[in-house]
């Protein structure tokens, strides 16, 4: 497994950007496959974005495709979810997970999982 841990959560007012940051350790982190979820309450966990080991192939849930970019840097063992145009409907717990090899948008594929941040969007 990987341990993972996110950073970059906050309050921010609708239109605003944040950057959340995942940390890696354990597992080599370019053998995994990265993605972030987020859950709101009351709402199951939903698939937000996923990154492929080498940083080429990059997938968007359509609620947030031309507003995040979701990216990483293995030297660095951190991947990074930058998100502009922020709307309320986006206030949720942001998770990142990792998983062995290929993208998947299915939270169940994914084995390790960080602790979340709180990202609040205000109207």
């Amino acid at each position: 497994q990987v341990q993972l841990v996110e950073s970059g959560g906050g309050l921010v007012q609708a239109g605003g950007s944040l950057r959340l940051s995942c940390a890696a350790s354990g597992r080599t982190f370019s053998s995994n496959a990265m993605g972030w979820f987020r859950q709101a309450p009351g709402k199951e966990r939903e698939f937000v974005a996923v990154i492929s080991t080498s940083g080429g192939l990059t997938y968007y849930a359509d609620s947030v495709k031309g507003r995040f970019t979701i990216s990483r840097d293995n030297a660095k063992n951190t991947v990074y979810l930058q998100m502009n145009s922020l709307k309320p409907e986006d206030t949720a717990v942001y998770y990142c997970a990792a998983k062995v090899g290929s993208t998947a948008a299915v939270a169940r594929s994914y084995d390790s999982w960080g602790q979340g941040t709180q990202v609040t969007v205000s109207s």
